[in-house]
């Protein structure tokens, strides 16, 4: 399988749950807001033999009048509507920001016109539930009522070699995926797996739903994929996108 990282670059985020750029050659965090947080922020392709699989949709910010995700998908040879499929973890505003692409004030879109995105039906009516700030509802009205959606229930697998889990630890409803091909194995945990650094080391985050709960399957993760030799992939680590155990 070819993993391709698609960093959409590192932002500061405070209280306000704004994303806002940071380039360590321009900016300082001592200027930014007290509080502030780096977080950086990264979708995945994977090629299978089957599939073109996108692994959550990052911000959808926008550069030049182009999506960003789609821009870094055509940078890495991949027209956006060549992606199959679009795993989404939960919907979270920096992970399903660019599931959909607004039609000249007619709503949103699905940004992936030949793809079946794979939503938890729980994760779906939280997010509009809970809406702003965490969740921005009219980014999601697309998956709603659409062929291409395909609502999960639970815990399963997808085509025989994708498996999802619900772990609920980052957020309510949150899920995780293991691809599986040709002796290979990758898990992205999204947000409850999101550094290298947090796999290594005993973290709660207080951001967490139940973050007792996401350092303890972070360790769990850890220790199993290095026995079964797992590519791990960290959503918020830019500098250490891939970790393979070999």
């Amino acid at each position: 399988m070819k993993i391709i990282p698609l960093s959409e670059g590192t932002f500061t985020i405070d209280k306000s749950k704004l994303f806002v750029p940071f380039d360590e050659s321009e900016h300082s965090l001592k200027e930014r807001p007290a509080g502030s947080l780096l977080v950086e922020i990264q979708p995945f392709v994977v090629i299978t033999s089957k599939d073109i699989l996108l692994l959550d949709t990052g911000l959808g910010f926008e550069k030049n009048g182009i999506l960003q995700l789609h821009q870094n998908l055509m940078d890495a040879g991949i027209n956006p509507s060549d992606i199959t499929k679009v795993l989404m973890t939960h919907l979270h505003k920096d992970h399903a920001g660019a599931v959909g692409i607004e039609r000249d004030g007619l709503g949103a879109r699905l940004s992936f016109p030949n793809a079946a995105y794979y939503v938890q039906r729980d994760e779906l009516a939280f997010a509009f539930e809970k809406g702003f700030p965490s969740f921005i509802t009219e980014e999601l009205e697309c998956l709603k009522n659409s062929e291409q959606v395909v609502l999960l229930n639970g815990n399963g697998m997808i085509d025989d070699y994708i498996k999802y889990a619900v772990t609920g630890a980052h957020s309510p409803y949150h899920q995780v995926f293991w691809i599986s091909e040709d002796d290979e194995s990758i898990f992205f945990g999204g947000d409850e797996a999101p550094q290298l650094q947090q796999m290594k080391h005993r973290f709660v985050a207080k951001y967490d739903f139940d973050g007792k709960k996401a350092m303890e399957l972070r360790q769990q993760w850890w220790e199993k994929g290095e026995k079964e030799k797992w590519t791990f992939l960290f959503y918020h680590d830019v500098k250490h996108p891939v970790w393979e155990f070999k």
